[in-house]
């Protein structure tokens, strides 16, 4: 069973990726909704958008969230020590992601999963080690990490569809590559359009084939993630563990070489930076608290949990809460205006 459902995840996986690949790039998919605030001179409307970054972002967040839960939950952790958990990596990880992309871009409206994920890596381990104490659950602490790590590649791989709607996060331009990036990628690259995406106003690259980075990136994020699951499920919590954390934060200190979107001063940025220390940093937590005998999970225990109504509850209210919170584009504007449709009448 273990096996199916992993299987079928995978699957529902692979259409949602290829179908966001195929559209996103094109300039209907950026904005899904605009709502007037302030009536102009001319009788139009000034609206605010609201974007598909914002809302493959709540859905990417909804999606680790469950998964984090269903793990843990499979591993007998209680309840409510899964919420808590959850409430002290989200409440610290989710402004980070604003607060440091400001100090390293100096910019306003910027947001970094990467930030948000250095910092998750940093305050887990620990947070895991005081919810264990205060309510005495068996699972070892590498589980849960192992579960966060898991859930964080779901979460990202999902998310990066959010940057290809958007257009930001882009790889740099076939032409500037080398032959070898030119030939690998020449059926397989984005072509973005539309003036409002990042990519347009920030450095002017619509139009151009440009390397589909956000694409490679959630397909090795989501297959770390499947064979992450894969271990998990099996028992082995600390090759899970070392298997997320090593794939998604090497992976970004890769992957950032192919991007051409500005990310701070220097040839290795800070996002880069962090994402090696947070394997170092990784890498030592396995070592602090070891894995213990292997033994196995069942992922429908953990779907027990999940179809909890409090489970429920709280993904719904995390999943409006992150799409008005990152999916009001403040770098964006629109003008609206309304008519009757006499013939309807």
């Amino acid at each position: 069973m273990n096996e199916i459902l992993i299987a079928s995840f995978g699957a529902a996986l692979f259409f949602l990726l290829r179908w966001g690949f195929r559209n996103l790039p094109g300039e209907r998919w950026q904005m899904i909704g605009s709502i007037p605030l302030s009536k102009r001179e001319d009788g139009s409307w000034r609206g605010a958008n609201f974007t598909y970054y914002g809302l493959f972002n709540a859905v990417a967040l909804v999606l680790a969230t469950a998964t984090m839960i269903c793990l843990m939950g499979a591993a007998a952790i209680p309840g409510t020590g899964i919420l808590c958990v959850a409430f002290c990596v989200f409440a610290a990880s989710i402004p980070a992601a604003k607060f440091v992309a400001r100090l390293v871009e100096k910019k306003k409206s910027v947001f970094s999963v990467g930030a948000a994920s250095f910092v998750g890596v940093i305050v887990a381990p620990w947070t895991v080690f005081v919810v264990k104490k205060s309510f005495g659950f068996d699972a070892p602490v590498v589980a849960v990490l192992a579960a966060l790590g898991i859930a964080y590649a779901f979460g990202e791989g999902v998310g990066r569809l959010a940057c290809v709607s958007f257009g930001c996060c882009y790889g740099k331009p076939l032409s500037q590559c080398g032959a070898f990036y030119g030939k690998l990628f020449e059926h397989r690259h984005f072509v973005f359009t539309g003036k409002t995406k990042k990519i347009a106003y920030a450095h002017q690259l619509d139009g151009q084939p440009v390397v589909p980075i956000q694409a490679v990136t959630s397909v090795v994020y989501c297959a770390a993630g499947l064979l992450g699951m894969f271990l998990f499920v099996n028992g082995f919590f600390a090759s899970a563990y070392l298997l997320a954390l090593l794939a998604t934060q090497l992976w970004r200190f890769a992957s950032e070489f192919l991007r051409s979107d500005y990310r701070g001063g220097g040839k290795i940025s800070a996002y880069q930076k962090m994402s090696l220390a947070a394997t170092a940093y990784g890498l030592f937590i396995a070592l602090a608290f070891p894995s213990p005998e292997v033994f196995p999970v069942h992922l429908v225990d953990g779907l027990e949990v999940l179809w909890d109504p409090w489970s429920i509850l709280l993904l719904q209210i995390l999943g409006v809460a992150i799409f008005i919170y990152m999916g009001k584009s403040s770098v964006t504007g629109s003008i609206l205006s309304f008519h009757v449709n006499r013939d309807n009448i």
